[in-house]
């Protein structure tokens, strides 16, 4: 029998990710474990409003999102630790430009250039409604077929309640293979 723990959030874990927005010529970074997919061609980004990256990724209208891998978590975690406001995190990653102005990881194994559609404010957040324009792979990363291989990734997953890192496991079967005969 299932025990009722009330209105929780516990949908986790969900992947890692490090946000990058231009803060004047430096970038800037910040770690984020609230995203989402909406339909299939936007993504959303949750970040607390006292975050100093949201200003510069409301004035620049864009963002990169770039998935953490294990080697590059040090550094993820430092940058989700510090204050942009305080610290400069400009140089916490080698990054190169995208096609669309945004800073992206070069040790990232993926990263997503996004323009910024919509801000929903709620409950001292704001939620960034985000259409991606470019999404950049390792070429180590890809199968034969030019698919991204995230069982190569291994991307780092983030579960909230006890502020854990936990490594992506096994293929335990293939979508649509369990239905009944």
């Amino acid at each position: 029998m299932k025990k009722n723990l009330g209105a929780q959030l516990a949908l986790y874990p969900s992947p890692l990710v490090v946000i990058g927005a231009m803060n004047g010529d430096r970038p800037t970074w910040t770690l984020v474990a609230h995203t989402g997919i909406m339909s299939h061609d936007r993504l959303m980004v949750s970040l607390a409003q006292a975050h100093f990256i949201n200003d510069k990724i409301k004035a620049a209208g864009k963002l990169s999102i770039n998935m953490v891998s294990e080697e590059m978590l040090p550094q993820a975690d430092y940058v989700g630790s510090v204050s942009g406001a305080k610290t400069d995190k400009s140089e916490a990653f080698e990054y190169e430009m995208g096609e669309n102005g945004v800073p992206m990881i070069k040790a990232s194994p993926l990263s997503i250039e996004c323009e910024v559609e919509d801000i929903y404010e709620k409950n001292g957040f704001d939620n960034f409604v985000l259409k991606f324009t470019g999404t950049y792979v390792q070429e180590e990363n890809l199968t034969e077929d030019g698919r991204i291989s995230y069982r190569n990734m291994k991307p780092v997953l983030f579960e909230f309640p006890t502020y854990e890192y936990l490594r992506t496991g096994d293929v335990i079967g293939k979508c649509l293979s369990f239905k009944k005969n």
